[in-house]
């Protein structure tokens, strides 16, 4: 394995260098190009140039049809993504106020591609090329696929495969599908006759064309008509996205049939392997002059894993890239971090090891990898599982190879340690070695609240269980004779969340001498069970009803009282209080949240 002298190609000149008069895929995505594999669009175009397929890429293209006509027309299809963010949470706080940069894009900055890339690009690919056939994916296809609902326009929306009018969508992490479908087209089938292959959706016009073992989930226009039906249609979709156990899809729309194959198989650890020691060149484009600045983020790190059976309620990861764990070997690890050490920027310093958990090595349990997860409870929520096997040798074992390579100072481990799973192991000694050697000062966590009934909407654990982890590192690294601190993490107005819980969280965060620096507003994005929440305003799995905090200016006091102490903030917080009526909070005691304004003409001007 070693890095690419050359990116593929993105113009004629590329092409012709190349020798080609045609591409045989053209990737289409709304990130600038960089080729590294955590970015999708290069991750699975190299994946497609393995399997000797002809890839040219079209980043960011501007919004006319030439923009999508510069490689021509492909042999088989376009392959169209909004790139490794939907496109609208890229553009848009919580709060829906635009951001004023892009890490995806050149230089940092912002409006290099449209609201809702997908269907955007699509459209211009119809001008275009009106018959070439299109393949959609990525992160916003996939949690788009069936009926969702859609916080920027506050409306319940249809498949995006109906609405971008594309030929197939395939979700998940899409290597298999890709593959399957390439091969395909290869051998002279089309895309709509493509309607067998797991991790895809396709559409058809006639209920006649769904195969019978289909489950029917209500259509969209019963789920737009009642929020309820809403809830148990999404519930039937979380509980089918298991590979082994995950049943096909069917539903209804004024615009034609959406049907969902049941999810792609995960890949072998052969095959993981194998995809991230593919020859990328590990840099963004020589066009672009100001660099990217998302792979500053990864430039340095491995991936060592994929999938995430924590199961956040909040969190998109078990929606997309599924519950079980797929992890690469030692071996593509350590020559993966060889290539590293060559690289003339590199200070020896490994920034992470680690997936979207990274004490995730493993499935839980065998149960697991033999007839799937299970649908109707989670592996570590309200408790972990009698039958989870909580195991971190060999993960500690990978991280002292690291450590141990020519070149290598230091292997820090930043991507997320599950502080309840890592207190399950009582053998390994996982927490001495974290302390010792992978902690730069500081260790992020997330507990994300303190409050029951809030900690209960998200799937996460009692707040004690946190508090124990903290103890035990505190302890751990003083024995050791280190200066480190736990980080934690906090989202607020996260449904169930109403201000009372909110200033359960302020007086925990002042008991604990912490306040964060950064705040976080829960984001309803597609696909989570949160966001179902939000919508529906109950608990799809338990039909409980939730408070829901969707007004702008209760959320913003609910994020004012989680940083009651920047001035900034003053107003919002004696507001939260007063309407409380916790005037006792309001002073110079050391209980007390905030001051006083010295007077009431003061305190009423600032408030407005």
């Amino acid at each position: 394995m070693f890095p690419s002298t050359n990116p593929l190609p993105i113009d004629r000149a590329d092409m012709a260098r190349r020798g080609w008069n045609e591409c045989d895929f053209i990737f289409i995505s709304g990130d600038a190009y960089v080729d590294h594999p955590s970015f999708g669009a290069a991750l699975l175009s190299r994946f497609l140039e393995s399997k000797s397929y002809k890839v040219g890429i079209i980043a960011q293209p501007e919004n006319n049809p030439e923009a999508v006509s510069v490689l021509g027309r492909p042999r088989y299809a376009f392959l169209v993504s909004s790139g490794n963010m939907d496109s609208m949470v890229n553009h848009y706080t919580a709060n829906k106020k635009p951001r004023s940069s892009d890490a995806f894009s050149p230089g940092g900055k912002a409006g290099k591609r449209p609201d809702r890339a997908l269907t955007a690009y699509c459209n211009l690919i119809r001008q275009a090329f009106p018959k070439a056939p299109i393949v959609i994916g990525g992160i916003e296809a996939s949690l788009r696929r069936l009926s969702h609902y859609d916080y920027w326009s506050e409306t319940l929306k249809k498949s995006i495969l109906l609405d971008a009018k594309a030929d197939i969508l395939v979700y998940g992490m899409g290597e298999r599908a890709l593959e399957e479908i390439a091969r395909r087209l290869a051998e002279g089938q089309s895309l709509k006759q493509m309607r067998d292959i797991r991790g895809t959706v396709w559409r058809c016009a006639k209920e006649a064309e769904i195969p019978s073992d289909c489950l029917r989930i209500p259509s969209h226009e019963e789920q737009k008509a009642n929020k309820d039906v809403f809830g148990q249609a999404f519930l039937l979709q979380y509980r089918n996205a298991d590979p082994l156990n995950g049943r096909p899809l069917a539903e209804a729309s004024s615009a034609g049939f959406a049907v969902q194959n049941s999810p792609a198989l995960p890949l072998s650890t052969e095959e993981l392997d194998a995809l991230y020691e593919l020859p990328y060149t590990r840099s963004w484009h020589p066009r672009y002059t100001e660099g990217v600045p998302a792979l500053s983020e990864v430039k340095f790190s491995l991936t060592s894993s994929r999938g995430c059976f924590g199961a956040c309620s909040f969190c998109a990861l078990s929606f997309h890239q599924g519950r079980h764990i797929q992890a690469r070997s030692k071996a593509s690890l350590l020559r993966e971090a060889a290539i590293l050490c060559q690289m003339p920027d590199f200070k020896g310093i490994i920034h992470d090891v680690g997936g979207p958990t990274a004490n995730f090595r493993a499935n839980p349990c065998k149960k697991m990898g033999q007839t799937g997860a299970c649908m109707d409870r989670r592996c570590l929520f309200p408790k972990p599982c009698p039958q989870l096997k909580a195991e971190h040798r060999e993960y500690m074992d990978i991280l002292k190879a690291l450590t141990a390579l020519p070149g290598v100072k230091k292997v820090f481990i930043r991507s997320g340690i599950r502080f309840d799973y890592l207190l399950l192991d009582k053998q390994s000694g996982f927490l001495e070695a974290l302390c010792k050697n992978h902690v730069s000062g500081q260790l992020k966590t997330a507990p994300e609240h303190v409050s029951p009934q809030v900690l209960a909407a998200m799937g996460k654990p009692a707040i004690e269980v946190h508090e124990t982890f903290r103890r035990a590192f505190e302890a751990e690294s003083d024995r050791l004779g280190l200066k480190q601190y736990i980080i934690p993490y906090y989202i607020s107005a996260h449904p169930g969340s109403g201000l009372r819980q909110a200033l359960e969280l302020a007086e925990h965060l002042r008991d604990a001498g912490f306040v964060p620096d950064h705040a976080q507003d829960f984001y309803p994005t597609p696909g989570t069970l949160s966001s179902c929440m939000y919508y529906t305003g109950k608990n799809p799995e338990t039909a409980e009803p939730l408070y829901i905090p969707s007004g702008a200016h209760e959320r913003s006091m609910q994020r004012a009282l989680l940083q009651y102490t920047k001035p900034e903030n003053r107003a919002l917080v004696i507001e939260a209080l007063e309407t409380l009526g916790r005037q006792d909070l309001i002073g110079t005691g050391s209980r007390c949240l905030v001051r006083p304004y010295p007077s009431g003409r003061e305190a009423k001007s600032r408030l407005k």
